[in-house]
């Protein structure tokens, strides 16, 4: 599969990016007036836990999770959440909601003070889970998206999903390798203040 052009990844006027398949999902609201988008939030996500590919991450978001398919399922389907973007184990993008709007990913949350992260701040899910490696596809589509969300948005930091929630939540988990990833994407060591120490050690797989 050829990979997208960067500058497809740069989200337009109205906050979709051509790079990304379009999932619209009806779980988003608008932020509030003149709330700048300055934070993006990193999470892994699987359906059914553990495993990959079965398309019901799509339908989690979409409202459509079949609450009979997987025992999990019927502890979930009526929650309602959504995130800006699905990164796929293959690599491909994939959006629910525009940049513009408000995404329901972080939930209680805190960043540096700000509680309600949902309000100024961009989710993408990877996934995957606490217990595997991610691929290098994943990688290689997180590394073009997030500098293109910094191009467009006055993101000043990027952290995980545990970092906003610690105690409440553990993703991305301790093998999104942090160090790979701001390598890869030119990201500035002091644009992820929650790199936990030893984060280059995981080993992915190239």
């Amino acid at each position: 599969m050829t990979a997208p052009a960067p500058s497809s990844y740069l989200p337009g006027a109205d906050g979709w990016v051509p790079a990304a398949r379009r999932v619209p999902s009806p779980n988003y609201d608008a932020r509030p007036d003149g709330m700048p988008v300055d934070l993006v939030v990193l999470h892994n996500i699987s359906l059914p836990p553990g495993q990959f590919g079965s398309g019901d991450i799509e339908a989690f978001f979409q409202n459509r999770l079949d609450p009979g398919k997987h025992p999990f399922f019927a502890t979930i389907h009526q929650v309602q959440v959504s995130a800006h973007f699905l990164v796929t184990r293959t690599g491909e993008l994939v959006q629910f909601v525009p940049c513009t709007q408000r995404a329901w990913h972080a939930g209680q949350s805190d960043f540096f003070g700000r509680t309600r992260c949902n309000d100024f701040s961009i989710g993408i899910e990877i996934e995957g889970c606490d217990d595997l490696p991610f691929t290098k596809a994943q990688y290689d589509t997180v590394s073009a998206l997030v500098p293109a969300l910094m191009a467009a948005y006055p993101v000043r930091a990027i952290a995980g999903h545990s970092d906003i929630a610690p105690g409440r939540k553990t993703d991305p988990g301790p093998h999104f390798d942090w160090a790979r990833f701001a390598r890869q994407a030119g990201v500035a060591p002091g644009m992820l203040p929650y790199q936990c120490p030893g984060a280059a050690g995981h080993v992915t797989d190239s």
